[in-house]
């Protein structure tokens, strides 16, 4: 029989035992980590580790882009499933965590009943219609002897730090693509002036090939030529103006709102500033830096848990539990006099045979393991070559950028020579067409190749993982990566 000491004597061993988790516990694998991203440490305008500001973006001096920014972070609905996902995964840890406890139930059974005439009356009354009150107390507790809860609340944590950092690479990867839109949208609304432009030039010189025409100073041929270049810059303009509106729909949508609601921010590239230093965070805090290679361990971290949660299937699992109740007649009767009962419960189990089933599933955690290894080693590749990646087009960016404003600069000096020589008779008007269109591809160039220029400097913040660690109240931004802060976080290189 078991008795109350018996039972407490089986729940202080199960306490003794349970001071060991069944599997192992996880250690950050180790990882040779290189002492630069690329071939080259750090991009000209680069500054060796320096720290990332949160608020990056408010390093291109645009307000229209700092508001663009904000509205996305408080209306964009990936943004709030994301969040909301967190928070969903919390709960789940707490869930878990009251494993630790045991469980308490209250029942109460009333029963009317009325037994055959035949049958003697159970009750003191000798009635055969009675009513019966029965109330209990029920306790179960599962003490956890070989660490099964304790592996399965490491799970559920690491599940939910995963979902954390997956929140934090949506807020990271949203506030890029709205840069890397806003730019873009700025670029094609250069390139469409340019273009409109240039197409008005091309119009007036149509014009004097056609009064030159009539006065018998050039060949019919070089108007066909001059008609044939308006045409093909004009349709040029129907790409540009569809590109433009696809991007305004992008941004609209990005900050929440539906294309036909639009934008008010009208971003200038010439407004745009890049910044004049770049912060280059070192290569030994990329993998603490980067949302993904934090959900990516997080994961191998949940595999680890796994193993444990898998050996402690096949240990012995101990159960105890009990009830305290009593059944009367009335329900002033409860709790009182013989009607009361009590009930203690001791179980152990051992699994014997199931065919290998248990061996098997812990065989399987442990290749899921290997895998999330592999996986997060294989993340911590791709960090450090989008890093290499977006370093190498920052440093083309810039020459190119320098040789694009060196062929915008010599043909507008070829072209306002030309225009010079041609009033004085000394130059033809064929030679005047070809330097308006060289000087035309190379205003567009510079256009394009600034705004490659932006787009990288953008992208080299994304590729160093945002500044999520910088938000300025660090616990409640890592529970909320939509926060975000009022003050602009000033150039590092101002």
């Amino acid at each position: 029989m078991l008795t109350p000491s018996h039972f407490l004597a089986l729940s202080a061993l199960a306490l003794l035992l349970g001071g060991c988790a069944a599997g192992p516990d996880y250690a950050r694998p180790p990882l040779q980590l290189p002492d630069r991203y690329g071939a080259t440490s750090a991009p000209a305008a680069g500054a060796e580790g320096a720290d990332l500001p949160a608020q990056w973006w408010t390093a291109f001096h645009s307000e229209a882009l700092n508001t663009l920014v904000a509205q996305s972070l408080a209306a964009n609905p990936t943004l709030e499933a994301a969040d909301a996902a967190l928070r969903g995964a919390r709960e789940l840890v707490a869930a878990e965590q009251a494993g630790f406890w045991p469980s308490v139930s209250l029942n109460y059974t009333p029963t009317r009943q009325r037994v055959a005439d035949t049958v003697s009356s159970p009750v003191a009354s000798n009635a055969n219609l009675y009513t019966l009150h029965t109330a209990q107390l029920n306790v179960s507790y599962t003490p956890d002897v070989f660490g099964a809860t304790r592996r399965q609340v490491e799970n559920t944590q690491a599940q939910a730090e995963n979902q954390r950092f997956q929140s934090l690479a949506t807020r990271v990867t949203l506030t890029s693509n709205v840069v890397a839109a806003a730019i873009a949208d700025a670029s094609l609304r250069a390139q469409r002036t340019a273009t409109l432009e240039i197409i008005g030039a091309q119009r007036k010189m149509l014009d004097a090939y056609r009064q030159q025409l009539r006065l018998g100073q050039v060949a019919p041929a070089d108007v066909d030529a001059q008609e044939t270049q308006l045409a093909a810059t004009e349709a040029t303009l129907p790409p540009i103006e569809r590109q433009v509106a696809q991007q305004r729909n992008l941004l609209a949508v990005l900050t929440g709102r539906y294309p036909s609601q639009g934008i008010e921010a009208q971003l200038d590239l010439d407004t745009l500033q890049l910044p004049t230093v770049l912060p280059l965070s070192l290569p030994s805090t990329l993998v603490e830096h980067r949302p993904d290679v934090r959900a990516a361990e997080a994961q191998l971290k949940a595999a680890s848990a796994a193993i444990g949660m898998a050996v402690a299937a096949r240990l012995p699992s101990v159960t105890l539990g009990g009830n305290v109740g009593s059944s009367a007649y009335t329900l002033s009767q409860l709790f009182t006099g013989p009607g009361m009962f009590w009930t203690l419960v001791g179980s152990a189990t051992q699994p014997l045979f199931d065919a290998g089933a248990l061996e098997h599933r812990e065989a399987a955690a442990r290749a899921s393991f290997d895998q999330a290894g592999a996986q997060y080693r294989a993340t911590v590749l791709g960090a450090f070559q989008d890093v290499a990646n977006t370093l190498a087009a920052i440093d083309t960016d810039a020459k190119a950028v320098e040789a694009a404003q060196k062929a915008d600069r010599l043909a507008a000096q070829a072209l306002a020579r030309l225009q010079l020589q041609l009033r004085a008779g000394d130059a033809s008007m064929l030679s005047l067409r070809l330097a308006h269109q060289s000087h035309q591809q190379a205003r567009l160039g510079l256009i394009q190749a600034r705004a490659l220029q932006l787009s990288d400097a953008a992208a080299l913040f994304q590729a160093l993982g945002g500044g999520w660690w910088n938000l300025p109240d660090e616990s409640d931004a890592k529970a909320h990566p939509t926060a975000v802060a009022a003050a602009p976080v000033p150039d590092p290189g101002r």
